[in-house]
């Protein structure tokens, strides 16, 4: 096994945390998250770059992929399956894999991150296709189980992407998209679920974000395709309503119930 050091292992600023008070502690990791905004925003031309590929394959019918192992893995699937009820789209259309499976997601499973080949196992059952993208989180950008995922994928002709926190890593080199956001040293050295996995979380919400509003899945500043599944949801609906259309609450539930989404009754009013 080689060993090397890599900038997410680096030595943390801070020592001997256990002597450190609770509000020194908290302080300091703040101090921390606060350059990981900075870090995202040197690697916006990459996540620009990638975005503008994704776009085109999935309005022609493609698929999102991410795929990752631990705190990146988990991420993946968070953003994926937060992309139906935020923009009415189909369950299977942004797709989250973790090594080890969906057990890994609460649990870690031993080695599931090691083996080359079991990221393009686990696509095999959505028969991925050359319209769909395959984008690999890793902090480290050393991740077995990502980097055979995406030369697997590229071989198959799926645009590649990634998101990691190292500079020039395996990952990067097996992405024709990379982006590497490198935010330095986690407060706790090498626990890459604190800076590096709110820099993927930032980016990974950039890129959904950012293409469901290319594919037209957001009108002005309003989630018009949203699930309404709760009361909560219900509410924001039918307060989008009365802001668009200038309606009272009534009318605005009416309308809300008779077309099914916020997308509808604006529509069929203006159209009217």
């Amino acid at each position: 096994m080689t060993i090397s050091m890599l900038t997410t292992e680096s030595a943390s600023n801070y020592n001997d945390l256990e002597k450190m008070s609770v509000a020194d502690i908290l302080f300091s990791i703040n101090q921390e998250d606060q350059t990981v905004p900075l870090a995202v925003r040197k690697s916006l031309p990459q996540v620009e770059a990638l975005v503008e590929q994704i776009v085109p394959r999935m309005q022609k019918g493609g698929r999102l992929f991410y795929i990752g192992a631990g705190t990146s893995g988990r991420l993946g699937v968070v953003d994926a399956s937060e992309c139906p009820p935020t923009f009415g789209v189909p369950f299977d259309l942004v797709v989250g894999i973790i090594a080890g499976g969906d057990t890994a997601i609460r649990k870690a499973v031993e080695n599931a991150e090691d083996d080359w080949n079991q990221a393009w196992i686990d696509l095999m059952p959505f028969e991925p296709n050359a319209n769909d993208i395959l984008v690999g989180i890793a902090a480290s950008g050393r991740t077995p189980y990502v980097i055979g995922g995406l030369n697997e994928a590229k071989k198959a002709g799926l645009l590649t992407g990634c998101v990691v926190c190292n500079d020039g890593s395996a990952v990067a080199a097996a992405a024709e998209f990379p982006v590497e956001v490198v935010v330095g040293p986690e407060f706790l050295t090498g626990s890459t679920r604190m800076k590096s996995g709110t820099a993927q979380k930032l980016v990974l919400n950039m890129i959904s974000t950012a293409v469901m509003i290319r594919l037209g899945k957001v009108k002005g500043n309003k989630m018009v395709d949203m699930q309404m599944t709760n009361e909560k949801l219900v509410g924001r609906a039918i307060r989008m309503i009365i802001e668009e259309l200038g309606v009272s609450p009534d009318e605005a539930e009416s309308l809300l119930e008779e077309h099914g989404s916020v997308r509808g009754a604006i529509e069929a009013i203006k159209k009217s």
